[in-house]
């Protein structure tokens, strides 16, 4: 079902809109849901759909990143697939990393020219695009089926959003037979409430063709903004297909937030065995509705509670000191929260720093 199908995880983000989240720690490392980080959720979707492996796109800190993922995605069966790099990391992270020359990147389309000798091999047939900051579960082989089926040079997935949101996204639109219309990125007065879900699968020769033929050009060297606009005047046959369940882009503190408490909502908007159990595997979580000290949060099992948790999720070696009252937070791996304090919509980071959501502002527990 998907052979000949080569992924490409987008993952250069800085995270700068982040704030005190991304402060040392690349955005797609970033933990999320009490289980994983933002790209694990990609790497996921790509192993469960049976692909074997995925080829990263990074440039910003690109060395962390693949020391990272050499350790926690390589296994049998599936890996990350790291480019000019590859051979280097195969016994293990290298010592050194000679640096690959070449001009820089300006967007998501240069970081497809830059991995192309990895991304169009000889027995690629489709490029399937994911991006590293998306929260979603998703079976990519129907996807991979109907564009196949209609013979499409691009099908792009899409999801239908409350209208006042789509400015935020690209939106899509669609006639009776489910071909691509209209593609507008951010629109500044929304026509449709329909949204690109960022991922897609391309024909490979026929995103071959139009990274050259764009290549070089006044262009923005985006596949957003360039390549899929390009191909819809050229009157290439685009479909969509549209994607059930949660989704959802991580691009601020405010929507990182927000995610963590639909996690808790219910129904919650992904269950907690459905995510990727990357950050400490062997502990376990679940969905708790009401205990001692605890309601309707997300808690690990080694979770050491003294005060009260409301609508929360927590990563494993959390603590919660006596008399500490915490409500619509984020509680991150090893966080301490100091007995009596009081905490409302807020992250916890590791150090004990607090990030507050609403004034996207930090400041410490304890003070």
């Amino acid at each position: 079902m998907t052979g000949g199908v080569r992924a490409a995880l987008l993952a250069g983000g800085e995270g700068r809109r982040m704030g005190r989240l991304g402060t040392g720690r690349l955005k797609p490392l970033v933990p999320f849901g009490g289980a994983g980080r933002l790209i694990d959720f990609s790497l996921a979707n790509a192993r469960a759909s049976g692909l074997d492996r995925v080829l990263l796109l990074s440039q910003y800190a690109e060395r962390q990143l693949m020391d990272d993922l050499r350790h926690t995605w390589w296994r049998p069966g599936f890996r990350v697939h790291f480019g000019p790099y590859d051979d280097a990391y195969r016994d293990g992270p290298p010592a050194e990393l000679e640096p690959v020359s070449g001009p820089p990147e300006r967007g998501t389309a240069d970081a497809l020219i830059r991995k192309a000798p990895y991304l169009f091999e000889p027995d690629v047939t489709e490029v399937l695009v994911q991006h590293a900051d998306h929260v979603y579960r998703f079976d990519y082989g129907p996807m991979i089926a109907a564009h196949r089926a209609c013979g499409a040079a691009l099908t792009v997935s899409y999801q239908r959003i409350e209208r006042r949101y789509v400015h935020l996204f690209g939106m899509v639109e669609f006639d009776a037979a489910d071909r691509l219309v209209s593609f507008v990125e951010k629109p500044a007065e929304p026509t449709s409430d329909l949204v690109f879900a960022a991922f897609c699968v391309f024909d490979a020769k026929v995103l071959h063709h139009y990274l050259e033929l764009l290549d070089g050009t006044g262009w923005q060297h985006d596949i957003s903004r360039d390549v899929i606009p390009a191909m819809l005047a050229a009157g290439e046959e685009i479909r969509g297909h549209e994607v059930p369940g949660y989704w959802a882009d991580i691009g601020t503190v405010e929507r990182y937030h927000r995610a963590h408490l639909a996690l808790v909502d219910d129904p919650p908007s992904m269950p907690v065995d459905t995510m990727p159990w990357v950050v400490a595997p062997a502990v376990g979580r679940a969905l708790v509705p009401a205990a001692p000290g605890i309601s309707r949060s997300v808690v690990p099992g080694d979770l050491v509670n003294h005060g009260e948790l409301d609508r929360c999720v927590v990563f494993p070696g959390a603590r919660v000191g006596a008399g500490a009252v915490v409500r619509h937070s984020i509680l991150l791996p090893g966080a301490v929260v100091p007995p009596g304090a009081r905490l409302d919509s807020a992250i916890v980071l590791e150090d004990g720093s607090v990030q507050l959501v609403e004034a996207s502002s930090t400041q410490d527990v304890a003070g």
